[in-house]
């Protein structure tokens, strides 16, 4: 009875426990661990404050310096359940996690979404990195974001043109020196759209800002961010 039971349920993909009760994807447990987090952050870069209750608001540095897009939304924190989900689907060929990956991604810009883009941008991957894992994160986020909004998602909007480092190895200031010049724009696709630009997790921003720089050259309107992850600093 037991064996027949076992036949109805579904193992969760964070604490790899046999379950006969999931949301979206993931057993009850893991799930209230894999909630939006809902203040305590900057609107633009993410920042993360000490009072996790406060309201969204900007940060001392995104007011004198802001970044070239208007507003950052995510899903939590780059820790536990998440970053673990993350790292697997990535780095150890856990395909079955992009269905749960996409549902928290529609989750969390469900709960901070404002104009509706025009077209949604994965930041690329270069073709040699590409072949290397064989999927793009980001292109694989956007799709399900995709389908929520009803916005195309165009991956020739944005191409990686150089092979740099991973950017994981690095400190910020060679981050920034590694991804300079990396991307470039199809202007006749880019030029006048509000466009999300879509990434897997924010850690020091320097892709992300490369990326925005590299639309705006080409005459994007606006560009609003969205990424799974905000790392911790």
């Amino acid at each position: 009875m037991a064996s027949w039971a076992g036949l109805t349920m579904s193992r969760c993909p964070v604490c790899s426990r046999l379950t006969d009760v999931c949301e979206q994807g993931a057993c009850r447990e893991c799930a209230q661990q894999l909630t939006v987090r809902k203040g305590g952050y900057c609107t633009r870069c993410g920042e993360l404050f000490a009072d996790d209750d406060s309201p969204p608001m900007l940060c001392g540095e995104c007011r004198t310096t802001p970044t070239p897009w208007e507003a950052l939304h995510f899903h939590s924190i780059y820790t536990g359940p998440l970053r673990h989900l993350i790292l697997k689907y990535k780095f150890s060929g856990a395909l079955g996690h992009a269905t749960l990956l996409g549902n928290l991604a529609v989750q969390a810009y469900t709960r901070r979404d404002g104009q509706k883009p025009d077209i949604i941008v994965p930041v690329p991957l270069h073709k040699r990195r590409l072949l290397w894992r064989g999927f793009n994160q980001s292109a694989e986020l956007s799709k399900a974001l995709g389908k929520h909004t009803g916005a195309p998602v165009i991956h020739a909007a944005l191409q990686r043109v150089r092979y740099t480092r991973p950017q994981t190895q690095l400190d910020l200031a060679q981050r920034q020196s590694n991804i300079k010049s990396a991307f470039t724009a199809t202007r006749e696709l880019v030029e006048g759209k509000h466009i999300l630009l879509v990434d897997d997790v924010y850690t020091t921003g320097a892709t992300l800002r490369e990326c925005a720089r590299t639309l705006m050259q080409a005459g994007t309107a606006s560009i609003n961010v969205f990424v799974l992850a905000r790392a911790l600093r």
